[in-house]
């Protein structure tokens, strides 16, 4: 009851101060897509002397506030870079407490010429910098035609992805995707990989993000926004992708196979704005796999080596179709529904020899007891089947408040299975095993958000939001040997969690400064159960908890070129069923895979200070330095592997993903857009970070067997992205591309450099309605050792791993767009809440 009384007494103080002194109020938004400007320039001046009263820039959602204002008459200019100046004459406040609602001011791009569509897509910053996140312009980087989201966010400059296709912010691969501003809870690769990179209008990097987001994610967020417009009318886009035969075929047994079309069609009037979309991608990927092993058995006192070499290749297939309506009867009341299905299979082949595999002993010694060679046929296959829908609703009130609701549903069928076949060599009809491992994986979620943006207050806005998040993973896995079922290694597994959560969130500007505060409170519930299929016991493993995760943010215009900002943000890495799976897989001859059924969550910790400069010609650059701590890290890693009475399997190595202790990460993340001249522009990226994981493995598995490992892994870590463009004339040019990776440390090893550079052609025609690309991708002619990665585990006098994945380079193909009525495009789709990050 106190509580109340506080609450109301506070509220009522707001009333009186509103009341109390005139205020002049409006939003600042782009006129092309009406999507708030933040940080802009709002300035007030006399009307009969014009002189300057006072300035503020725009918060998050466009939005400014003058306060304090004496009776008088005023005009305001809105300005932002970039854009054309916008100016609001004969504000009149004749009395105190009077209120004036300015609406909407937009601002259009462009230098006060009548610039043409082309003109002004080169002319826009490749970057824009504003208080919480960084926005990339997409249609900077035009080697990534023809291919998926994972190929344009590849070149941000705190992103990286490796020879595996494992995508890392700030060297973490635990982020989280929205699109166009809604949350997701997929696998990162696979959601950006279902997104055509034709579709996408640009991409937001939030490293620190405020409490208004569900804090998932220890790497930030990624929100992908898709193309948009604003003129009534039809828009359509077709684009067709083929590519040429692979230049090296690698031994492989099949050919890789790249192509595929997409299409968009959007209609908007006045009211009605609908999208449908479609798309279908062929993108194989060759390439080989040369490794070496050995194994210690101490009891036995030998030891047991497994070199290997063979073909690992890839066959990726993606389709889906895509539907979005938005109904708009007036100014105050959206509604929007929006259906997705797609279907993604990926095959893994991995058909290796094992050349030389014999044992030595004692350990250290160099008798050759005996040699072996056998031949491993390996397929993983992957399917997802993905079917949602979503039902969004906002309603904007006269005072300028706003309130929000959303609802989405999934259901998500994943599976797959596993051949594991060790045959003779070099005639592979002597069958020595045959392993089938396979599974059905049904996924059932729900999301609820219901948001509140409240009327602009004299110290800023205030957002406040419930949400409520619904997960039921089951999975039934089969695992046979020789044909025949194995009841011991086939299991029932079923993960259920349900997220309460609520935030408040502060969002204000002042003068020269802009800030942000909130507050989330989250309540999660989670009950994982397995049991193997021949016992009629039920393992549960309950975990929950009730936190905190508070944010912050603060930001100063030093002047009209110089910004500098600090933010901090907590967030929560959540495990998924996968990971914690305690039932070993065969993933390969040499490796079981498992999980842990106690896995607890990452809880991270950052803080960060940036700094943003402009120079002359579109030139700038800008510097963060941020800190990153996260408990309870999860790391796959290597164990040896137990027999039911206690012995060593000398042949494989059990993987594991297991909590592993604490880690920081320290470091500095640089981006600088460089013109020498008008026809040349380049963007440059550098992240240099040192990573430092402290702690001890215990894991205690159902063979009986406990492992203990200290952990203690140090390194300095970098990465490069270059982008650099040359405009030959309006309608074509030249692009280079280049991604490097350094030697990174692991919990126990190190990850080898990884580096791919690309170059591409594009050229418009038929006044730009037909837009030709052609691609040259992970060059290398021989002389580099392009797309390629090492990867490499120890412990000393245990084993040691090394494996060097060798994948497809100087890949060329050819990209063609036609676009109708191409400044109309309004589209916007959703995308797989909960079973993407599972696949």
């Amino acid at each position: 009851m106190m509580n109340f009384k506080k609450w109301v007494f506070f509220l009522s103080l707001i009333i009186i101060s509103q009341l109390s002194v005139a205020q002049i109020t409006g939003k600042v938004i782009e006129a092309e897509s009406n999507a708030p400007l933040e940080y802009a320039s709002v300035a007030l001046y006399q009307s009969k002397n014009k002189v300057l009263v006072t300035g503020v820039v725009t918060n998050l959602n466009g939005l400014f506030s003058f306060t304090n204002i004496k009776p008088g008459t005023y005009y305001l200019e809105a300005s932002f870079i970039g854009y054309k100046l916008n100016e609001v004459e004969g504000i009149t406040i004749i009395k105190k407490g009077e209120r004036k609602e300015l609406g909407n001011l937009k601002l259009t791009l462009g230098s006060g010429n009548q610039l043409n569509e082309v003109v002004v897509r080169t002319e826009k910053q490749t970057v824009l910098h504003k208080i919480d996140r960084q926005v990339f312009d997409t249609k900077k980087y035009q080697s990534t035609v023809g291919g998926t989201s994972v190929d344009v966010i590849k070149n941000l400059p705190s992103v990286t992805v490796d020879g595996l296709g494992e995508i890392s912010v700030r060297g973490s691969k635990g982020f989280t995707v929205l699109i166009n501003g809604k949350p997701t809870q997929g696998d990162a690769s696979t959601i950006l990989a279902q997104l055509p990179a034709n579709a996408l209008e640009s991409v937001e990097l939030i490293t620190a993000p405020s409490a208004k987001y569900d804090p998932e994610g220890k790497g930030g967020i990624l929100n992908i926004i898709t193309k948009k417009g604003a003129i009534n009318g039809t828009f359509a886009q077709v684009n067709v992708r083929g590519g040429f035969p692979s230049i090296e075929d690698y031994d492989t047994k099949v050919a890789a196979k790249r192509y595929g079309i997409d299409a968009t069609v959007n209609k908007r009037t006045d009211n009605w704005n609908f999208s449908v979309g479609a798309s279908y991608q062929r993108n194989d990927k060759t390439g080989r796999r040369e490794g070496d092993m050995y194994i210690v058995n101490a009891a036995d006192d030998k030891t047991t080596f497994l070199p290997s070499d063979g073909e690992r290749s890839f066959d990726d297939v993606t389709y889906n179709g895509r539907f979005n309506v938005d109904y708009t009867p007036n100014k105050s009341d959206t509604y929007s529904v929006g259906f997705f299905a797609g279907k993604r299979t990926k095959e893994r082949l991995a058909d290796i020899v094992y050349y030389d595999n014999h044992s030595i002993s004692p350990i250290g010694g160099s008798n050759r007891d005996y040699t072996f060679a056998y031949y491993n046929h390996n397929l993983r296959v992957r399917k997802g089947d993905f079917a949602l829908g979503s039902f969004d609703y906002s309603h904007k009130f006269e005072n300028a408040s706003k309130l929000s609701t959303s609802i989405l549903y999934e259901y998500t069928f994943l599976g797959g299975p596993t051949e594991n076949d060790n045959l003779g060599h070099p005639n592979n009809n002597t069958v020595y095993q045959k392993e089938y491992n396979t599974n059905d994986n049904p996924l059932y979620g729900t999301r609820f958000n219901l948001d509140y943006l409240w009327k602009p207050f004299s110290f800023g806005t205030l957002e406040t939001g419930y949400q409520f998040r619904d997960l039921d993973h089951t999975g039934k896995f089969v695992y046979e040997r020789d044909g025949i079922q194995v009841p011991e290694f086939s299991s029932d597994v079923s993960l259920k969690r349900v997220i309460h959560s609520g935030y408040a969130q502060l969002n204000g500007s002042k003068n020269k400064w802009n800030y942000a505060a909130g507050v989330r409170l989250e309540s999660m519930d989670r009950e994982y159960k397995e049991a193997l299929q021949s016992e009629t016991k039920e393992n549960v493993y309950e975990y929950d908890f009730v936190k905190l995760f508070p944010s912050a943010s603060l930001q100063y215009k030093v002047n009209d070129k110089t910004i500098i900002k600090t933010a901090y943000s907590k967030r929560v890495e959540r495990t998924t069923t996968f990971k914690m799976n305690s039932f070993a897989e065969r993933e390969h001859s040499e490796v079981f895979e498992q999980g842990d059924n106690t896995l607890l969550p990452e809880f991270i910790d950052l803080v960060e200070l940036g700094i943003t400069k402009k120079g002359k010609g579109g030139n700038s650059i800008y510097a963060t330095a941020y800190f990153r701590h996260v408990d309870n890290v999860i790391n796959r890693v290597n164990t040896l592997a137990y027999q039911a009475n206690g012995q060593v399997i000398d042949s494989i190595i059990n993987r594991v993903y297991s909590n592993v202790g604490k880690s920081n990460s320290i470091g500095l993340e640089i981006g600088a857009t460089l013109k020498p001249t008008h026809n040349w522009s380049n963007f440059i990226g550098v992240n240099v970070y040192n990573y430092a994981i402290d702690g001890v493995l215990n894991f205690k598995h159902r063979d009986g067997i406990e492992r203990n490992y200290d952990i203690d892994s140090k390194s300095t870590i970098y990465s490069i992205n270059l982008n650099s463009t040359y405009n030959f004339w309006q309608n074509a040019s030249l692009q280079f591309t280049f991604n490097y990776l350094s030697d990174r440390n692991t919990a126990m090893g190190e990850d080898s450099r990884f580096y791919s550079p690309n170059l591409t052609f594009r050229k418009k025609f038929m006044e730009d309605k037909l837009t030709a690309t052609l691609q040259w991708q992970n060059i290398d002619m021989g002389l580099f050792k392009t797309n390629e990665q090492r990867i490499t585990t120890s412990r000393p006098n245990q084993f040691y791993t090394t494996t060097n994945y060798v994948y497809e380079v100087d890949m060329v193909s050819l990209n063609l767009s036609y676009t109708f009525n191409a400044a109309k495009n309004k589209s916007k789709f959703i995308d797989s809440e909960f079973g993407k990050r599972e696949f």
